[in-house]
């Protein structure tokens, strides 16, 4: 019983949220819209979570039946990882393959509509940003306090930094859908009794060694890209190397957790320390440092 009733306050959820989507809560809504689906699927047998989902289905097809892209579109990714967690596979498969599934509907989707609408991403974005940017162009270009004036090719050059910088925005956003989907689902599934895996301790986050490599490679491509006019390396580098450090920042927050851990200081600090680094990203050289050499296993070594 107690699960039926679950079943129908989480259908209920799931329709408000994509009714959501037409007020301005649809900034926030995309990153929360994969949470229903994931838990009717890994909670309710498969029959169950069909009888849930067509109902909210068909009340947003009154509405207006585009809801149902919408829907089907973060229906895919609940899925997916609804049935990890019904596996109680390892945590990072699950966000692995989350993110994965996301990255390749939006490139769906973007296939669709270039060839069947001939819709264009990149002068999509120029135009956005062309209007974003125009207030701040007007308030500088006259502001007589100032001597900067803002020209339309500083506004291109921006617009094109946001088009190159796409699939680095695509895979962030997408990890990040992935990351709040677990950090709330397996809490509310934990709940109602079932065992989900969890992410390993953050002191225990280690990325691979070969990731110095791939820094280095994305350096030379940076390199390259400087001095050309475009093209592939350019792309390649406005979006590998940001990714990297990242990645980086990741290492940095996982030993400065180990930091406080092996040394028994306040638990605290852990937190502290991670702000930090995330304010001060040059921070991320200490996650170079722990990626190349001991490190950690020195700490340890100068503790005994």
């Amino acid at each position: 019983m107690k699960s039926s009733v679950a079943a129908v306050v989480w259908s209920i959820i799931y329709l408000l949220l994509l009714l959501s989507l037409l007020t301005p809560l649809r900034v926030l809504t995309p990153f929360f819209l994969i949470v229903p689906g994931a838990v009717l699927f890994a909670s309710q047998p498969v029959r169950q979570f069909v009888v849930c989902v067509i109902p909210v289905a068909l009340i947003l097809a009154i509405i207006s039946p585009l809801f149902l892209i919408p829907m089907a579109y973060f229906l895919i990714p609940a899925i997916i990882m609804g049935r990890s967690y019904k596996k109680s596979a390892p945590a990072f498969h699950t966000l692995m393959i989350g993110t994965g599934v996301i990255i390749a509907e939006f490139l769906l989707l973007l296939l669709v509509g270039t060839l069947f609408f001939q819709f264009d991403l990149s002068q999509y974005i120029r135009q956005i940003v062309t209007e974003m940017v125009a207030p701040l162009q007007d308030m500088t270009n006259n502001n007589p306090l100032t001597q900067m004036r803002w020209d339309d090719a500083a506004t291109k050059n921006i617009a094109d930094v946001t088009v190159l910088m796409i699939p680095y925005a695509l895979i962030v956003t997408s990890f990040t859908m992935a990351v709040i989907t677990h950090a709330l689902t397996r809490p509310i599934l934990s709940s109602m009794g079932m065992a989900v895996p969890k992410m390993k301790p953050a002191r225990e986050w280690r990325l691979p060694r070969a990731l110095i490599w791939y820094y280095l490679l994305a350096v030379i491509i940076e390199w390259i890209a400087n001095g050309s006019d475009g093209g592939w390396a350019t792309t390649i580098a406005a979006n590998l190397v940001p990714l990297i450090n990242i990645c980086f920042l990741i290492q940095t927050i996982g030993f400065f957790f180990f930091l406080v851990h092996a040394r028994k200081w306040n638990p605290v600090l852990s937190f502290v320390f991670a702000g930090i680094v995330l304010l001060i990203h040059p921070l991320r050289i200490i996650g170079i440092i722990d990626l190349a050499f001991p490190l950690r296993e020195a700490i340890t070594r100068s503790k005994r």
